[in-house]
């Protein structure tokens, strides 16, 4: 019983070894991944806050400013939802947390439509397999973030909310926070919110002339913006799934040498009472000889 317990354990042991190698790879996979997507995160952000700050800029130059894109719809019918995930598992709960959000912010507006731009082969499967009304699909899209391919994802929203057939548009992504900190976001791009700068004081306006005029200037930025926004979402997204891994395989790792710890103890116990045993045996035969 003891022999057949021994080899059950020392499988058992195999096997978590290389499930421990496994970990252990995918975890300095992750954390070289998590250094360059970081050092990207913290390069895009400046210009995402500059844009954010011109764009503000111009829509208090003027008392009466208004555009489509600042425009709040007097009913909401229609949101599209930009949401970004990854394209694979093993990254502890940073997908379902993503989905579970959007999930969160459709059920607060039941009667209102939702179409969704999924971004990440886990997003477009979930969205798939639960019936969503999806405008377009980008799977395997963090690995290789492209300035055309979120230039791409701006124009279908701009498209979408210049034509009335959504009403707001609204981008789901996971901030990076730290190494050990992401937080699941949701920010309304349209219409667009005006931040609080130092040209929101009337003593700052007039100083600036645009040609043909502010609103015109402003419809021109847009595009750029949330272009911009998506990159920075994308980047920021990516740094919080190699984190999110990372932290998750560390974990495991952990775990797998626990137990292989816990079993080799076992292993060495049973051992030890098979040499004792047999011990006891011999010296029971010699004695019974004499």
């Amino acid at each position: 019983m003891a022999k057949g317990n021994m080899k059950s354990i020392k499988r058992r042991i195999k096997v978590v070894g290389s499930t421990l190698q496994i970990t252990k790879a995918m975890e300095m996979v992750a954390s070289s991944k998590l250094r360059r997507a970081k050092a990207q995160t913290e390069r895009m952000r400046p210009y995402f806050h500059a844009l954010d700050k011109l764009l503000s800029g111009i829509a208090t130059e003027k008392k009466d400013f208004a555009t489509i894109f600042t425009t709040k719809r007097k009913t909401v019918k229609n949101r599209l939802f930009i949401v970004i995930a990854g394209d694979r598992g093993l990254a502890g709960g940073y997908n379902s947390n993503i989905l579970k959000l959007v999930a969160a912010h459709k059920n607060n507006a039941p009667d209102t439509g939702t179409k969704i731009i999924a971004v990440g082969k886990t997003t477009v499967d979930y969205f798939k397999k639960n019936k969503y009304d999806i405008s377009a699909e980008f799977p395997h899209f963090c690995d290789d973030i492209k300035a055309s391919r979120c230039a791409d994802i701006a124009q279908i929203a701009i498209n979408q909310f210049r034509s009335g057939e959504v009403d707001e548009v609204w981008i789901f992504y996971t901030a990076f926070i730290s190494a050990l900190q992401q937080q699941t976001t949701a920010v309304q791009l349209l219409p667009f919110v005006v931040s609080e700068t130092e040209n929101s004081d009337e003593s700052a306006q007039g100083f600036t002339s645009y040609d043909p005029s502010p609103e015109a200037v402003f419809d021109r930025i847009i595009p750029k913006m949330l272009m911009s926004m998506i990159s920075c979402a994308c980047v920021e997204a990516y740094a919080s799934e190699q984190s999110a891994r990372r932290n998750a395989m560390e974990s495991a790792s952990d775990n797998a040498e626990e137990m292989i710890e816990s079993l080799s103890l076992q292993y060495n116990r049973l051992r030890q009472e098979k040499i004792t045993n047999e011990i006891n045996e011999i010296v029971g035969g010699a004695n019974a000889i004499s």
